[in-house]
């Protein structure tokens, strides 16, 4: 058996404005309430399931999305229309600034929740499959 990640749960504070956040961003359709869940179901076929939980259970999580240059190109318009701050570095210590890591674009923000979200051209390692 291969082994691949099918889903996973993201804790927010309201599970539809988090859901609808990183949809616009990344051109993704939110998909119909399952339980308590609001997913979205990226490329690979990896569901993201949103949750309600209480602001002071939350703790930060990281996800990062490796887009096509146009992709990022219509993410990153998105994130400057919508004044979001952004980072080149996930510790936020280059505001307003991309990375050209491993000879890609990247980019940092966070969601509604706090969440660390990372956008990339090129996998870590500059390696292409």
């Amino acid at each position: 058996m291969t082994v691949q990640l099918n889903h996973t749960i993201v804790h927010s504070v309201d599970h539809r404005e988090s859901a609808e956040f990183l949809a616009y961003f990344l051109d993704l359709e939110v998909g119909a309430p399952w339980g308590p869940f609001i997913p979205i179901e990226i490329a690979n076929g990896v569901t993201l399931d949103f949750a309600t939980i209480p602001a002071e259970s939350i703790t930060p999580q990281h996800y990062a999305f490796l887009v096509s240059e146009a992709e990022f190109d219509e993410a990153f318009e998105k994130i400057k229309r919508a004044k979001i701050t952004y980072f080149a570095d996930p510790h936020g210590q280059r505001p307003g600034e991309i990375n050209h890591n491993d000879g890609g674009r990247g980019v940092y923000f966070q969601d509604p929740s706090g969440h660390g979200m990372e956008l990339i051209t090129v996998p870590y390692g500059g390696f292409t499959q």
